[in-house]
């Protein structure tokens, strides 16, 4: 049997119970549908969040105060805390490895020009910050790289705030207060955009040690480090863990974390999700399978004479479990592709609709989603077309 009699003989039949077929593939496209919706959406996300990440570079290792370990009580026996100072920051900055260091310290505050205010994010860090975090100054110039501990009345915007308090006008060598202190502005940080919803244009960043005056801070809140490449950055996190232990007097109480870590967990959590979506679309594939079952069954007692017919004009049998098969694989196969296309044309759309969610459809989900729906449409399609098969031609032909 030629290939194109395989599939005319197959399309004349699911033309002529479309009804039955239609639903069988419906069940089918709902676990496709939700599958490639899901992955879309979850990749997008991925991708989202690695994109965002990388914002400041993909080689930061960043040191916090305190160390959460699980000790089967929960409370205050569940973790320990330390005070990170900027003694350990500047330690840290000397290790080998380490290109550029800043600490941070910050918290909110009004800031104010004449007869403007506006409460925004006050960063208190290091001089070498814009280039730790990857970040340019479009105007003026960027903090002095002095001691930690030296205060200094200077202050540089981001370009959203600068242009809320000055319009138009140059904040250059304006005087601003901040807080309850007076700074100068010296500079005007490039455009960043937003981190995780945390707009990086609408900040003013101010010498650490100011910082911490201004907020009555008795210790830095991160120290990042910047290393020459991703895979130094894991040398340099564990020549920090080691430092810490031994400023810390043998206690490894501080939160070590590189961005290859960070990503890690990224993809650990979006796998779980991707997996148990899956697992629940599995279930609409398993109703698929059933219907395609049920369905070929049921077709293949209503057509015992014609299948007698096709096997006395001398059809074999391995040509009529393909016919069978090929109806079952159409079947599946249409439900695949139609769910495939609501699925990623879904998640494109919802992604449209709210900015916060991203959607992003690999070429390898497509490929797993038809594959997936056809192999289930084969295997439910083996025991009819075997029955068919089995049947003997002189007594299908006799049958009513």
């Amino acid at each position: 049997m030629k290939l194109g009699d395989l599939l005319s003989l197959s399309l004349e039949a699911l033309f002529a119970h479309r009804l039955r077929y239609g639903l069988s593939a419906l069940a089918v496209g709902v676990g496709v549908c939700a599958v490639v919706a899901m992955s879309s959406l979850g990749e997008g996300t991925r991708r989202y969040i690695k994109l965002q990440a990388s914002a400041f570079g993909t080689s930061i290792v960043s040191i916090n105060p305190g160390k959460v370990s699980t000790m089967g009580i929960p409370g205050a026996m569940g973790g320990s805390v330390r005070k990170l100072t900027i003694e350990d920051a500047r330690a840290l900055a000397r290790l080998p490895g380490v290109v550029s260091a800043t600490p941070y310290a910050g918290g909110t505050a009004e800031v104010e020009y004449e007869r403007r205010g506006r409460r925004v994010i006050v960063m208190g860090v290091g001089g070498q910050m814009e280039h730790a975090w990857s970040m340019n100054v479009a105007t003026g110039r960027f903090l002095p790289d002095t001691d930690w501990e030296r205060s200094s009345p200077v202050a540089v915007f981001g370009p959203r705030l600068s242009r809320e308090l000055f319009g138009n006008e140059s904040p250059l060598g304006k005087p601003v207060r901040i807080g309850r202190a007076r700074f100068r502005v010296i500079g005007i940080m490039e455009t960043k955009g937003t981190l995780f919803g945390f707009d990086l244009d609408d900040v003013a960043y101010i010498p650490v040690a100011n910082a911490l005056a201004l907020f009555d801070l008795p210790e830095i809140a991160e120290v990042d480090l910047r290393s020459s490449s991703i895979e130094e950055s894991r040398r340099v996190a564990e020549r920090a863990r080691r430092l810490m232990i031994d400023r810390h007097a043998g206690e490894e109480d501080v939160t070590i974390v590189t961005q290859a870590d960070a990503m890690k967990t990224v993809d650990t959590i979006m796998n779980v999700v991707t997996a148990t979506v899956t697992g629940i679309a599995a279930v609409s594939l398993l109703v698929g399978a059933i219907g395609i079952f049920t369905v070929l069954w049921i077709v293949v007692q209503e057509r015992v004479q014609e299948v007698g017919l096709v096997k006395a004009l001398g059809g074999t049998r391995r040509q009529v479990v393909q016919w069978y098969l090929c109806e079952a694989a159409l079947t599946a196969g249409a439900g695949g592709a139609a769910g495939v296309i609501v699925g990623a044309g879904g998640a494109a759309l919802l992604a449209r609709a709210v900015p916060a969610i991203q959607a992003f459809t690999p070429p390898w989900v497509v490929a797993a989603a038809l594959g997936m729906a056809l192999f289930v449409g084969l295997l439910a399609g083996v025991l009819p077309a075997l029955r068919a098969a089995s049947l003997d031609p002189i007594e299908s032909l006799r049958a009513e």
